[in-house]
């Protein structure tokens, strides 16, 4: 709606999970080197979390970018509510074995077949669960036993397994013991320092057109890091309603006012809000401090 006004190309602040629009901070690079090496050493069982809206999703595109650039086969499991009969038919789907897709047994025939096919081709499958904080118990023992297929060379399936924090406190339950002994690779994406949050609203505006933009002053955009608590998704929220609040108002900045009505309208709470919880403030705290 904005994009004419602003003269945009596209917009700077979709929360879509755009790779065209990663923002390469140091802890993004580094996690995304590790998801990369952990498939092309063949490592089996890798771990990226971070707290809601840090970017997980986007990390695992650009990840599928990678992988379709190398031919190399993966199944992508985005909706983590799933029983063990729904997990394996999933993975059936996603890597189009030629299999009865209801049949745990001929899909793990169908697919040790495939896994030693690209094996013997130099190449290797990879597994990826988004949101696998909600996996249940019993989809959890059957991901860990996929981690036993391997040869002499290393794990025939790489296993990608994103989350929450939650997944991190999940893995070490002693029910699940053996699996954490198996994971080589974690990963963990914190929120966006200041200076990284600077960086990331004006890479966003330069690729949507505006190289040198004078929307966002810094004491707005250090107010906006604050109030997102450093959340990508948020600042990206604010960041879009803002301009939005701009286009209707014909201004070609915005304002600490205009964030102002457009945290109520989100009725966002942050450390230092006189109307925040006194209870959610404590968590905040805690947050920050860690």
């Amino acid at each position: 709606m904005y994009n004419a006004f602003f003269g945009f190309s596209e917009s700077p602040f979709s929360l879509s999970p755009d790779p065209a629009f990663f923002y390469r901070s140091e802890q993004h690079e580094e996690a995304l080197a590790n998801l990369i090496y952990g498939v092309q050493a063949r490592k089996g069982f890798i771990v990226l979390s971070g707290e809601v809206g840090t970017g997980k999703t986007t990390m695992l595109e650009c990840l599928r970018d990678y992988l379709d650039s190398q031919y190399i086969e993966f199944a992508f499991l985005f909706n983590s509510r799933i029983n063990v009969e729904q997990f394996f038919e999933m993975i059936a789907y996603d890597l189009d074995l030629r299999c009865p897709r209801t049949s745990k047994t001929e899909v793990l025939f169908a697919l040790n077949q495939l896994l030693v096919e690209r094996a013997q081709d130099g190449s290797t499958v990879v597994l990826i669960v988004d949101e696998a904080h909600n996996l249940e118990w019993e989809v959890l023992e059957e991901i860990r036993l996929l981690g036993n297929l391997e040869n002499r060379n290393g794990k025939l399936l790489q296993i990608i397994l994103a989350g929450q924090p939650e997944l991190d406190r999940k893995l070490d339950h002693p029910n699940l013991r053996q699996l954490k002994q198996r994971i080589v690779l974690r990963c963990h994406l914190d929120p966006f320092t200041l200076r990284d949050a600077v960086e990331y609203i004006e890479t966003r505006l330069a690729r949507a057109g505006m190289t040198e933009q004078k929307i966002f002053s810094e004491e707005l955009m250090a107010e906006i890091h604050l109030r997102a608590q450093g959340i990508p998704r948020l600042i990206n929220a604010l960041c879009d309603n803002l301009l939005l609040t701009a286009f209707a108002l014909e201004k070609r900045a915005c304002t600490i006012e205009m964030l102002d009505e457009v945290c109520r309208d989100m009725r966002l709470d942050w450390p230092g809000n006189r109307r925040m919880h006194p209870r959610l403030a404590n968590e905040s705290l805690e947050r920050t401090r860690y």
